[in-house]
């Protein structure tokens, strides 16, 4: 009997193969069913079939379990989620975020995760049903996307 995918995290344009890797690692830790990375977001395989031991250096083997997919785009892999009923779920500063601790987790989500510099696009985020926002209290304005990932999935998704 195949498994019910009930939790998603997307990955769009993340950068740097370690924090792709850390956050496979984290996905594992809290349960996430399957990752999709976007754009130019580093996959644990390349075109060519061959492993990047860069993504498996941070992911200590979950990027071999947790199911993956790589998409091109990703505005029409929102709308598709969202057809297939799943609440998607931006972690971003925005005018229009709540608080983290506040979000109460549906029974299908997906979980897009920003990249690292720029963050999501405003048109990205209209298309969001929610987002979110883990609140800064520092100097810094933001955290690592791996960081701010297992913040936000321990908390969301336990």
């Amino acid at each position: 009997m195949k498994k019910e995918i009930k939790t998603i995290l997307i990955l769009p344009d993340i950068r740097s193969a370690i924090n792709v890797g850390a956050i496979f690692r984290t996905a594992d830790a809290v349960g996430v069913d399957k990752i999709y990375l976007v754009g130019w977001t580093p996959r644990p395989t390349d075109q060519f079939g061959r492993v990047r031991k860069d993504i498996g250096k941070s992911a200590l083997g979950a990027e071999t379990w947790i199911p993956w997919e790589y998409k091109e785009k990703l505005l029409p892999l929102i709308v598709s989620l969202k057809g297939d009923g799943y609440e998607v779920v931006a972690l971003e500063q925005s005018e229009d975020s709540i608080d983290y601790r506040k979000y109460k987790k549906p029974n299908k989500l997906a979980f897009i995760l920003g990249p690292e510099v720029t963050g999501l696009d405003k048109k990205i985020l209209k298309k969001c049903d929610k987002i979110v926002e883990i609140p800064m209290y520092g100097k810094k304005e933001s955290l690592n996307v791996s960081v701010a990932a297992g913040v936000a999935l321990f908390r969301i998704l336990r």
